[in-house]
């Protein structure tokens, strides 16, 4: 099975909201292990064995999850909407998207139908903002600079004993791909990618992740089914009026 990625090097923009700034100082600790992944029984590729579309892809796994957990209904997003949206995203040509073009067109246009609230940047590392992004909004939206070991097939990624130090173990920009985490547990998060659930250590996730977002959307929590509290729902509001 051919495993390409597509994730395009970490594009800034300063009007990016940032998780820290709607998570209260008093928060209680995220729970020790969440699973949002468990249910589902078949994660497609999305055509990412073909094309650089892994960045739509996510979005397509995340649509699955949230519908699967919070509306007891799993939506398979179609695999021709995910590619159509990819190739509205990278302007006709399969050379992959960047994570934030990706986040920004689902939530204007939608993805396979399917549009997102908002979307907000967690910290470079941060292992307790990416497990509070899976604990309050059901997935951390992930991009990573792969080494070369993490594309050949392997149970689980995790920082080889030698460190990040030697070529093979290096983050590599050019090797961009992006992955859905909906589960953790104290040594793990669990991420999709090319069709499975790929066990992640928190060590590999901090060496390698260059990117990562929680994102908001209706199939998740909206008014009536509102996110725990800790989630700063109405300043939300209020910055997303003024963009």
């Amino acid at each position: 099975m051919a495993r390409l990625l597509g994730k395009l090097p970490p594009r800034t923009d300063a009007r990016t909201l940032l998780l820290a700034n709607y998570l209260g100082a008093r928060l209680p600790a995220p729970p020790e292990r969440v699973d949002y992944a468990s249910r589902v029984t078949r994660w497609p590729m999305y055509g990412n064995d073909v094309h650089l579309d892994c960045t739509c892809a996510a979005a397509a796994h995340t649509i699955q999850s949230w519908t699967r957990y919070a509306r007891r209904r799993e939506v398979v997003p179609p695999w021709r909407a995910v590619l159509a949206a990819y190739y509205a995203i990278a302007g006709g040509r399969d050379v992959g998207a960047y994570c934030l073009d990706v986040l920004k067109f689902w939530r204007a246009h939608g993805i396979a139908r399917d549009r997102i609230f908002a979307f907000a940047r967690l910290r470079d590392g941060d292992v307790l903002q990416a497990k509070r992004s899976i604990d309050l909004f059901g997935v951390a939206y992930i991009g990573f600079a792969l080494p070369r070991f993490a594309l050949l097939p392997r149970r689980a990624w995790d920082v080889p004993p030698g460190g990040v130090a030697t070529p093979e173990a290096r983050p590599n920009p050019d090797d961009g791909h992006c992955v859905p985490a909906f589960a953790y547990d104290a040594t793990h998060l669990y991420a999709v990618t090319w069709g499975r659930l790929k066990a992640v250590t928190w060590r590999f996730y901090a060496a390698y992740m260059d990117e990562a977002y929680a994102v908001l959307g209706a199939d998740w929590a909206s008014a009536a089914r509102r996110a725990p509290s800790g989630f700063g729902l109405r300043a939300l509001h209020r910055d997303l009026a003024a963009l």
